[in-house]
Parts: structure tokens; sequence; C-alpha cells
């Protein structure tokens, strides 16, 4: 059995929602993903011991890179249930990121700086993952390049005769890639190292505590300006991820959309400062009732349209346009959002507009919403990792039965997104390829 789309028939998995209910109840949020995958690369840094990196969320993108780090050499041991993973890199002996797996996320470029840093060499295959617009390499090159490297476009890097050498860098714009690659690949090259102008986001937090917790000497993680000390090595260590600021505030928009009253756990609220500010500005009533907790109301009457421009941290981040979209599709008025991040990422906009959404596109940066009552279910596809996210709000706020296909994107980067919904109230499963409902999630 398949749903129809554009006149032909797909036969695949799809999650299936009865929507416009109101949901209330406790959802708890999930180890960051983003900083998930940078710990793990940073792990391939030591050379002695075993590192622990707890708070891991279930997804497909942490098994890929799992899979990554044991072709290189790397022993990797899961423990409760994937949250607990046990990396020994003592042996690392590839310098090569394997073709089929760096396809399948854009995360496999974290591992160029490390495994430069270990190996003296490291090639990489074009990464996959999800089309979102341009997406350069230029800076990641740019900052091996001044710590004494060879490098090519074709991503390949090898330290130059006498090994990587600090320097100070100065990156074009704060891109997350491009400062996790030059913190690694610094943390042993001989001398200092200091990146101006770096990505600020909580993950860059996260791999600069994890490295200091191995041996590395690293200040301002987190800042627009990041000094490293070389070291000679570095060893294993016991790390945990923070929360997942993306999930939550997914998580927080599902109280907007369908007039509900949602309980998020396990939340760091600092990390999560622009969204919740947006949430407010619509009318959002919010409260900490407990430490490391956030509640979130709906007011009971219509909430109000407001801007939204996305940029890096400390602004409005990227991965929430899509899903805050849904939520301004039923704001009373008009809303603008721009990225600034990404020129492509708003093709889930066409998804909307099956379901009954006002919206359209200015130019690759910039669309204009129009708020309408209430949304239709349809069925829709998952363009992306954060267009999944935006079509499961959707349906849940719209009236009747919405249909998603191209669930990869969604089980990439949402921990048992299915069950913590059902878990509120949600009226959601999922359908195998024949229509069969299918209990749980895959991850």
């Amino acid at each position: 059995m398949g749903s129809v789309r554009s006149g032909r028939t797909t036969a695949e998995p799809r999650i299936v929602i009865e929507g416009g209910y109101p949901l209330t109840g406790e959802i708890a949020i999930s180890g960051s993903k983003n900083a998930s995958l940078a710990v793990l690369a940073g792990t391939v840094l030591a050379s002695e011991g075993v590192t622990t990196v707890r708070n891991l969320p279930r997804i497909a993108d942490i098994g890929v890179m799992a899979e990554i780090l044991q072709a290189l050499g790397c022993i990797v041991d899961f423990e409760d249930e994937g949250r607990v993973a046990r990396i020994d890199a003592t042996k690392l002996h590839s310098d090569q990121i394997p073709d089929a797996l760096a396809s399948k996320m854009r995360a496999s470029l974290h591992l160029l700086g490390p495994v430069l840093a270990r190996r003296g060499r490291a090639r990489i295959p074009q990464p996959g993952g999800c089309s979102i617009g341009a997406r350069p390499i230029d800076l990641h090159l740019k900052g091996l390049t001044a710590l004494h490297a060879d490098v090519d476009a074709s991503i390949f890097a090898e330290a130059k005769e006498g090994g990587l050498i600090g320097a100070e860098i100065f990156l074009d714009k704060p891109s997350v890639g491009a400062t996790m690659n030059i913190m690694m690949a610094a943390a042993l090259a001989e001398g200092k190292t200091v990146i101006e102008n770096a990505a600020q986001e909580p993950d860059i937090e996260d791999l600069g505590s994890l490295m200091v917790a191995m041996g590395a000497r690293v200040s301002g993680a987190g800042t627009g300006m990041i000094t490293i000390h070389g070291v000679a090595k570095m060893h294993g260590a016991d790390f945990t991820v923070s929360p997942d600021r993306i999930e939550a505030g997914s998580m927080a928009l599902v109280a907007a959309v369908t007039g509900g009253d949602i309980t998020l756990t396990n939340v760091n609220a600092e990390h999560m400062r622009p969204i919740l500010m947006k949430i407010e500005e619509m009318g959002i009533v919010i409260s900490e009732p407990r430490p490391g907790t956030i509640r979130l109301q709906h007011p009971g009457v219509a909430l109000k349209a407001t801007n939204v421009k996305a940029m890096p941290h400390p602004g409005f981040p990227t991965d929430l346009q899509q899903p805050v979209a849904v939520a301004l599709c039923l704001a009373e008025g008009v809303s603008n959002i721009t990225d600034t991040v990404y020129e492509g990422r708003f093709r889930y906009l066409s998804e909307l507009g099956r379901m009954g959404a006002k919206a359209e596109l200015l130019d690759g940066r910039t669309a204009v919403v129009h708020g309408v009552s209430h949304l239709i279910g349809a069925d829709v596809e998952a363009t992306d990792l954060r267009a999944g996210a935006a079509m499961v709000l959707a349906g849940l706020a719209a009236t009747g039965t919405t249909r998603i296909s191209n669930l990869v994107h969604i089980d990439r980067g949402y921990e048992r997104l299915v069950e913590k919904l059902q878990l509120v109230g949600a009226r959601i499963w999922r359908e195998n390829a024949r229509g069969e409902r299918v209990e749980g999630d895959l991850t």
C-alpha cells in the first residue's frame, strides 16, 4: 500500500499522524547530536587509554560515526542501549575514511583534523548529509594550511616536514566544522594556535571540554577566540555530552502548534535562549519549575506573528528555522523568516503548502509566512533532517491524517521521536512499506 504523490505511487516506510489534538506531559531530551558527533571524532586524538562518552543519542548518525572509527582502527563498544560508548583509539592505523560511510553524513568531515594530527595525513571523500545549500570546505582547508599542512580540494591533508605547527588563524566566517577541525589538529601541533572569529556554538564548548579532559591545553572554546597550546600526546577521558538544544527547541514548539502544555526535562535553558525568546514573543508562557526543566503552555488564544533571522550562535539556530516556521504558519499576522547560514533551506515550504500553509519565498534566504487558522493533513516528505521535524510538527497541528515519507533524515537526528510524542498523547505511529503499523521507532 503506498501513498500517492505527484501522480506516482510510493511504497516506503512512513510516519502517520492523526493531528489536531492538544498534547500535554513531559518529554525527555536526548544528548546533543551535533556535539556527540564532534566528541566521537575527538576521541581519535587519544594515543593512550580509553575514552568514555556518555549521554549519546540513539540515532543513525552515531552508528555511522562508530563504523567510521572502527574502519580507522578504533575499538568501539556501546553500553546502556547505545547511550554510552567506550572508544580505544590507541591502535589507529588508517588515514582513509571509507567512501561509503562518508557519503552518509556531513559530520564525517570532523575527522579530518584529528586523523591528520594523529597520523600526519588524512583523506576524506566528499561528505554526504542534507541538501540545504552550499556547504564549502574552504575554511577547513585554510585552517589546516596555516597549521603547516599541504591540502587539496579533494579533501586530502598531509603535514609538511617537521609536522604541524601552531598559527594565528582568522576565519572569514564562524564555521562550526572548520573551528572544530582546526582545534583538533592544533591540539597535537607544535606551539600555539589562536583561532579568531571562531564559532561559538555549545557543540564547540563540548568539544573543548572533552579535549581538556584528554590532556589538551584549550581555552576560550565557546567564544570568538580560542587558544590551543599543542601537547605531545593525549589520553582517554570520561565525558558527558550536553543536552540537544535543537531537539529541545523542536519539542518546545509542540506546545505552540498543538495548543498544549509541554514540560521538557534534561535541558540547558541557557543554550535555548534564542528559541525560547521567539516562542515567548509568539505568546507561549514559559517557566522553569525545577532545574533542568522548562514548561511551555499555550495561552489559549492565537499565536502572534514575529520575525526570525537564523544566524550563527548566539543567534537563532538555523537548525530550528524550519520547525519554528510551522508555528508561524499558525500565528496571526505576517512573519518573515531569513536564514543567513544556508541559502537552500526552504524546500520544505512546498510540503507545508500541501497542508494549507501560505508562505512565499522572496529569494534563496527569506520567506514570508501568512498565518492561517489551521493546517490540513496531507502526504508530505521530509526533504532534510530538520525539515523532517517540521513535517512532524505540522502533522501534529493539522486536522486529519498526515503521512510523512523519506524517514531516513528523521532517523539520523531524533531519538525515539515517535515514542516520545506518543507519551504526551500524540496519535502518531510508523508504518512499513506495506502499510502495516510498526510499534516504536527504528532507533
